[in-house]
């Protein structure tokens, strides 16, 4: 189960499972040039009213972005002492606004977020129009003490066409002091008219060691496990979100399943198939099925990667672009209408074997 937000009483969509939600993390590891960078434009005047963070899921983007924000509320003067002085964008956990941040009871701070849903008991799986226009109302009335509105948007991937077209509408033409951090996985799938208003910021892989200071920095019960971080951060990708996967046993057992199938491609191993869709089949396995799609994009993500380091031409490329896309679209409408997972996990397999034949032609 994802930790669960103090205020709100229900589980945080933007949060890795049992690890601190990025707002309350003050400890970045890894992106001094990117830091540098957001402090340099800051600290100038010239900071651009959008950027878009991006990377691969569990590098800290979300963080950095939490960091950033903290920062300017603390120090609303881009020309204060305070500011020439700073070294980087760290703010004392002890200042009023990074209290106010943590308890998210600041009335100039947006979160656009997929939001939890009532009536299911899980979160909606876009951030919709609705949510959108509620969470950037305050651009339509006037700031409070320091001045700044800040959105933050974790992450951009989740936004449906109509949210994504509110998002645009207020990035357009905001007030004064206004500021727009995008988290994105994939920036290229953002619309071309948000990427256009926004400067693009891309936070590298981390090291070996950035992801085992990054895991155990988190404490508890991750900072006694010493040896299985430094094998976690080996297999992890540059990903503290990774690492936190192959901490999980569970979890580590089941991506191993999941390697093994897609190694396996374009050959299937149905059996193998049909075992995975029984174990993530039932209202009890949320948290397995979401490993196991994550794996999938990861590993699809990773074909891409190779291929295009490997001189492939974008037409030997196109085919995991387009299951990419019928991956995403099937599984939305999968959590959205409840359905079976175990006929979605056959299809998956199905067109994931087509797309490597074809890959491969």
């Amino acid at each position: 189960m994802k930790k669960r937000s103090a205020d709100e009483g229900v589980p945080e969509s933007d949060c890795v499972e049992d690890a601190p939600h990025p707002r309350h993390n003050h400890l970045l590891f890894g992106h001094g040039a990117a830091e540098q960078e957001l402090l340099g434009a800051y600290r100038a005047g010239r900071l651009q009213q959008a950027w878009i963070i991006g990377g691969e899921e569990g590098v800290g983007k979300a963080t950095l972005a939490w960091r950033f924000a903290r920062f300017i509320f603390a120090n609303p003067r881009h020309d204060s002492p305070a500011v020439a002085q700073a070294r980087d964008l760290s703010v004392s956990p002890d200042h009023p606004a990074a209290h106010r941040i943590d308890s998210m009871s600041l009335g100039d701070l947006a979160l656009l977020r997929r939001e939890w849903n009532e009536k299911t008991k899980k979160h909606f799986t876009e951030i919709r129009m609705d949510d959108v226009r509620h969470a950037l109302e305050m651009f339509h009335h006037a700031a409070g003490e320091g001045g700044w509105r800040i959105c933050i948007v974790d992450c951009a991937e989740d936004l449906n066409r109509s949210g994504a077209n509110a998002l645009l509408k207020v990035m357009e033409e905001p007030p004064p002091r206004s500021l727009f951090l995008i988290v994105s996985h994939r920036p290229a799938r953002i619309l071309p008219t948000i990427r256009s208003r926004a400067r693009m910021l891309q936070l590298n892989p981390l090291s070996e060691n950035e992801v085992s200071q990054a895991v155990m920095a988190l404490g508890e019960p991750w900072s006694s496990l010493g040896p299985e971080v430094e094998a976690a951060a080996r297999r992890a990708g540059g990903s503290v979100r990774q690492a936190l996967r192959f901490l999980d046993r569970d979890r580590m057992e089941l991506g191993e399943s999941v390697e093994g199938l897609l190694a396996r491609l374009p050959q299937v191993d149905w059996q193998g198939v049909h075992r995975l869709g029984d174990r993530i089949a039932g209202s009890a396995a949320v948290d397995d099925f979401e490993s196991v799609i994550t794996a999938l994009f990861d590993w699809l993500n990773a074909q891409v990667r190779a291929g295009a380091a490997a001189g492939e031409r974008a037409g030997r490329l196109a085919p995991y672009a387009e299951v990419w896309e019928k991956v995403a679209d099937a599984v939305r409408e999968a959590e959205a209408l409840n359905l079976d997972k175990r006929p979605l996990v056959l299809s998956i397999f199905a067109d994931l074997a087509s797309a490597v034949r074809a890959a491969r032609s």
